[in-house]
Formats: structure tokens, sequence, C-alpha cells
């Protein structure tokens, strides 16, 4: 049993964290406020995990736009046209170019200087919000990029031209694009599926993000625009992804 013993404490995360001294022993202020620096700081090193993530995480909002092979590019654009870069994106060698097109829904309602991204790709698909499907009148699936067939189709207007595609108009799941080490990191594979847990004032957990694993891939989520103002994602939302 201890006796004529001092006790004092302080008041870490909820949790006291107590001292006990002897009569033999004398503190005095330095070595007092010493003792309570070491154990905050023994305290919170195991309150705060330490991310061994290879790669930082970006989460981005991808706003409406479309993807076109060259054949449509020169039908909208004329022969011979090249897309021109107006603003590289995050993942290397993509990027948002000059040309954008007018859409033309079902009802006849457009949506004009929608944003073409480059470079061209082997086919043709148009990526909407849900808000944007129902103003032009459209009921699109949501799909995973490239995943087109049975879509809707739509018209699209170019300075040169019309360009009538057949299918090809989706809203597109949100997903993550990473590299092998990444996959590693987080013990997934390409193709499968992680959680996104978005932070703030209007918390949400994304439990479907579709993985896409490549080499050239750096890591990031892409959520369309009702998806990024439903969470209310900015620059500083605090974001994790899981298995």
């Amino acid at each position: 049993m201890l006796t004529n013993v001092g006790i004092f404490g302080f008041l870490v995360d909820n949790s006291w964290i107590y001292m006990v001294s002897s009569p033999s022993t004398s503190f005095s202020r330095a070595d007092i406020e010493r003792i309570v620096r070491e154990s905050l700081g023994a305290h919170l090193a195991t309150k705060t995990p330490v991310s061994s993530s290879p790669n930082p995480l970006i989460v981005n909002v991808s706003a409406r736009h479309c993807h076109l092979n060259q054949e449509a590019v020169e039908t909208l654009f004329g022969p011979g046209h090249q897309l021109t870069p107006k603003k590289w994106l995050y993942q290397e060698g993509q990027y948002a170019a000059e040309e954008s097109v007018t859409l033309i829904g079902p009802r006849s309602r457009v949506i004009s200087n929608l944003r073409i991204l480059g470079p061209c790709r082997d086919f043709n698909q148009v990526e909407l919000a849900a808000t944007d499907a129902i103003s032009l009148g459209f009921k699109i699936p949501t799909r995973n990029s490239g995943d087109i067939a049975g879509t809707p189709g739509c018209m699209l207007m170019g300075p040169n031209g019309f360009l009538e595609m057949n299918e090809g108009v989706i809203r597109a799941a949100p997903h993550v694009h990473m590299a092998p080490e990444d996959a590693a990191h987080y013990g997934v594979e390409n193709k499968s599926f992680m959680k996104l847990s978005v932070g703030g004032e209007t918390a949400v957990t994304f439990d479907r993000i579709f993985v896409r694993v490549d080499p050239a891939f750096k890591l990031e989520v892409h959520i369309d625009t009702d998806e990024g103002n439903a969470c209310g994602l900015r620059p500083d939302t605090p974001c994790e992804l899981r298995k």
C-alpha cells in the first residue's frame, strides 16, 4: 500500500493521465512541465496513426465533359483538326481542350460549351451529372468509362458540322486512379471497389469507388458535380480512402 504520496493529473483527449510522487520526490515547475510534455507526446502518438501511403490522395470533382475519337473531332471541327490543350489535368498527359461542343438533348434542350478532354480516345463518350441529364430529358445509367453499350445517344454540334452519337451518354461511376504501389498499400486490385469517407459539415461515405490501376496513374478520386456538392467538397475537406 502506498502512503504519503502525492497525485496530480491532467486531461488529454477526454482521458485523465495521472502522476504519482512519493514524499522523497521533489518536483519543480520545470520538471512538471517536462513530464506533462513527455506524457502528452506519448499519449498522442498512440492516438494519431502515421500514414504510410506512398502517394498523397487527391479528390477532384469532374464536371460534365466529353471524350471523342479523331474522326469525330474532324467531323465537328474540320478535316485534319487536332485538339489544342487548354489546361493540363492531374493525370499525366490528360488535358481540357480549347475546343468545346454543343450537346443537343432529346427535348431539344442544349448544353453549350461542353468541354472536350484530350487526347483523343478510340470511342465517343459524354459524361453528365444526374441533374444535367434530368434537365436535358435523358435517362442515363451510371457506368464506368468505356462501358457504353446500350446507353442513350445524343447530337453534338461543332463549328464544322454535327455528330450523331447512337450511344455513349453516361453518368460516370465514382472511381479512383492509382499506381500499382498504391494498390499494394491499400490491398486492392484493378476493378475492385473501395470506400471514400469525406468529412466536414455534410460528411458522406461513398461505398463503391471503382478502382483503376495503371503504372501511369497518380492517386486521384473522381466524383461528379452532384456528388461533390452533396458532400460539400472543398480543397481543405478531409478525405480518407479505405478498402
